[in-house]
């Protein structure tokens, strides 16, 4: 079975507080962006496997989410053996959610493989387990995302006549680094309702709160902003923690 794991953009992004656990409560709202996706095929196998192509991973094929999302649902529901076929094409590192995409699909492709029968609500809950924003690409549908991102809700946003465009500067942003330097706070205005006003009045309100220690450390990503808005764009954000930039433009 094949599936074509997309990449994610986030429409804001607070960082609310930071917790007891280590992790820090955020605010955001994810949009699939299918503009930029990897290859992912599952198929029965005498024994487990792992391969990767393309772009590389960064890690061991057994290290890989979507091995994990395999282990997890044999552990769990008894799936047998399995081959994984991976060609990537989202950048890693870069804010995209490409392998949280990844993970996530797996484990879709494996509830079909194997007939587990199992409801989008389940899946999520197991792909919580995966990574933050594994949950999303279950629904892969627009939502507010809160917690550590695992916490969604439905969106009712829309961005028809609208077109995104995506850029990856060559620049290594790493989650550490971004949260290490950023400065939590509840902004007056929620992510929430910021994106149910028009797209026009975004830009000044809808802040991606790593952009303020990460696009003066790293030039590039702020000179990657900054030609979506020069070309015409309404508006234009750092997604995640980077290295990724998104311009939203009116068709």
């Amino acid at each position: 079975m094949i599936a074509f794991p997309n990449a994610k953009i986030n429409l804001g992004l607070n960082v609310l507080r930071r917790r007891d656990d280590g992790y820090h409560d955020i605010s955001t709202v994810f949009v699939p962006y299918k503009g930029l996706s990897d290859v992912l095929e599952v198929v029965f196998s005498d024994e487990p496997g792992m391969f990767c192509y393309g772009i590389p991973c960064g890690c061991e094929p057994e290290k890989n989410l979507c091995f994990k999302a395999w282990q997890l649902m044999a552990r769990k529901y008894g799936v047998g053996p399995a081959k994984i076929y991976l060609y990537k094409k989202i950048p890693s590192g870069s804010g995209l959610g490409g392998g949280s995409a990844d993970a996530a699909f797996t484990l879709r492709l494996i509830n079909d493989l194997f007939e587990l029968g199992l409801s989008d609500e389940c899946l999520a809950a197991d792909a919580a387990t995966l990574g933050s924003d594994c949950a999303f690409f279950i629904y892969n549908r627009p939502m507010v995302a809160e917690g550590r991102g695992e916490i969604l809700r439905n969106c009712s946003l829309s961005l028809e006549g609208y077109r995104v465009e995506v850029v990856v500067p060559q620049v290594q942003v790493s989650t550490a680094e971004a949260y290490r330097s950023v400065k939590p706070a509840v902004p007056e205005l929620s992510v929430e309702e910021i994106v149910s006003r028009p797209v026009e009045e975004w830009r000044g309100l809808l802040v991606n709160d790593f952009e303020a220690s990460i696009l003066p450390a790293h030039p590039e990503i702020a000179a990657a902003k900054q030609d979506f808005y020069d070309r015409g764009a309404v508006y234009a954000s750092m997604s995640g923690s980077g290295s990724s930039v998104f311009g939203i433009f009116r068709e």
